[in-house]
């Protein structure tokens, strides 16, 4: 798939058709992901010159996207599973992005794809990640994934690598109220509020605009 944005440049990813593959649901583009394209576009000076941590990046498009349109200083993707880390490398190199591992001297941020496993990441680890903002779309569907989430957004929300606990936004398509309240209910069960993000003004992609969509602020 070639998307197109209005700056002229385009994201191109090789993803799948089926909504699950290979015991994953990671290789294919979700609906929150394009909006949260949209609205760091819109805001792009929420990520100018920081580092950015994506939970959950699937095959890229939004890290590919924020990459090149909201200069940020580093960026660094992570998923878990092997099949999504393996299409997530192949799409930023089809965009014309290296690895900091593969170049020295490198032009543009500083690009990292991280292998983050929800059940077992550490504080510390993710301290070591120097990140100023944290997002991430499409991660609460399932609540024994939810409660993992909670679990590293807790560590994220109490680290002050940088000075501060950095900005964390997630962005998902509300499809059982049910889900939405457990993540509700359970990040304030480790001190974590939030406040929904206003709706962006412009639609860039073609995705169902009808679907439930909210973004997140977190506040720790």
């Amino acid at each position: 798939d070639i998307l197109q944005k209005p700056t002229g440049d385009s994201v191109t990813l090789s993803e799948t058709v089926a909504i699950i593959s290979q015991g994953t649901t990671g290789l294919v583009t979700w609906d929150a992901a394009l909006y949260l394209v949209e609205w760091a576009i819109e805001n792009s000076a929420i990520f100018s010159n920081r580092t950015i941590l994506e939970l959950g990046s699937g095959i890229g498009l939004t890290g590919i996207a924020i990459c090149k349109t909201c200069n940020p200083k580093a960026y660094v993707f992570s998923d878990y599973h092997h099949c999504v880390l393996e299409q997530l490398r192949e799409n930023i190199h089809l965009n014309g992005f290296v690895l900091e591992t593969e170049v020295m001297d490198l032009q543009g941020p500083k690009i990292t794809v991280a292998e983050l496993d929800w059940h077992c990441v550490t504080k510390e680890q993710l301290s070591e990640l120097q990140v100023d903002v944290v997002i991430a779309a499409d991660v609460v569907y399932d609540p024994q994934i939810t409660l993992s989430l909670i679990g590293v957004l807790q560590q994220l929300s109490t680290s002050e690598t940088t000075g501060n606990p950095p900005e964390i936004y997630i962005a998902f398509t509300v499809r059982n109220p049910d889900t939405y309240h457990l993540f509700q209910t359970e990040l304030g069960k480790v001190g974590i509020g939030w406040q929904v993000v206003p709706t962006h003004t412009k639609n860039l992609f073609l995705y169902d605009l009808q679907s439930d969509i909210i973004l997140l602020k977190l506040l720790a």
